[in-house]
């Protein structure tokens, strides 16, 4: 992450003439996305694979203690789309790249080190260690978000796609609308996986998607369709070492409250 994060100016205040306001220039960085760029369309603004990003203000820090962003799940998109320089709309993000950008505000806002507790004792993970996740470029189609598989006990053949933020906002309002229906329904997973795959068989219609995955797809070949997906998709990598009792183990790293809030 060191070396994903690339300065690109400094804080600086232009002295006013007397009929003129002071104006100051934040500091910026470059962020290297792990998609390289990949997945959008040639003259995307994210296609050269790197997002410019400022440094975090009392503008942000506002941000990220407004109650009502807190309350309903939107504060950390807030934050994000405020630090973002780059023209561009935010929900053109693939997840992993966002990943990235939300590790990258962490950095700039409150420095590298996060502290966190796991199994009873305080680490410190340096944050700019962390890398971008190695996945193999000769899948992708510059430019194109779409990808084949498949599945290996059924045989049918998929296409698929890696979700921005345009279908992460399609399946929260969908599972929002699901919830109203029935409030214990449980249908998180099979309604991602409709929007996950773009195609069966050459068929791209959403009613032969959806009973597909309602009726026909295999436990066993919907959890390899998702192990490919997680494997084959540019994120960062969360895995951490820490040393627990005299032995190194690697975790999940744990994204606590603290993480924005450094002195709680």
């Amino acid at each position: 992450m060191e070396n994903q994060i690339q300065n690109q100016s400094v804080i600086s205040q232009q002295s006013p003439t007397p009929q003129e306001a002071p104006k100051y220039l934040f500091p910026t960085e470059t962020i290297d996305l792990p998609s390289k760029g990949l997945v959008y369309p040639e003259g995307h603004p994210l296609s050269s694979g790197k997002i410019e990003m400022k440094y975090m203000t009392a503008r942000e820090e506002d941000i990220l203690t407004n109650q009502n962003y807190i309350q309903n799940g939107t504060m950390i998109d807030k934050l994000l789309q405020s630090l973002i320089v780059t023209k561009v709309d935010y929900n053109d993000l693939i997840t992993g790249d966002k990943n990235a950008i939300l590790i990258a505000a962490r950095i700039l806002g409150y420095g590298k080190n996060y502290e966190f507790d796991y199994a009873g004792e305080t680490h410190v993970i340096d944050l700019t260690t962390l890398e971008h996740k190695v996945f193999d470029e000769s899948l992708y189609t510059k430019g194109i978000n779409e990808f084949n598989f498949t599945l290996p006990h059924s045989g049918n053949e998929v296409t698929f796609k890696i979700f921005d933020g345009h279908v992460e906002k399609k399946i929260e309002n969908e599972l929002k609308g699901l919830k109203k229906i029935n409030k214990n329904a449980s249908n998180e997973l099979t309604t991602r996986l409709k929007y996950l795959i773009t195609s069966i068989n050459g068929d791209r219609t959403s009613k032969t998607i959806r009973e597909f995955v309602d009726n026909s797809l295999l436990a066993r070949d919907s959890r390899a369709l998702r192990d490919y997906v997680k494997e084959m998709q540019p994120d960062i990598d969360m895995e951490v070492p820490i040393e627990i009792e005299d032995r190194s183990i690697t975790i999940s790293l744990p994204l606590g409250v603290n993480f924005f809030f450094p002195d709680i």
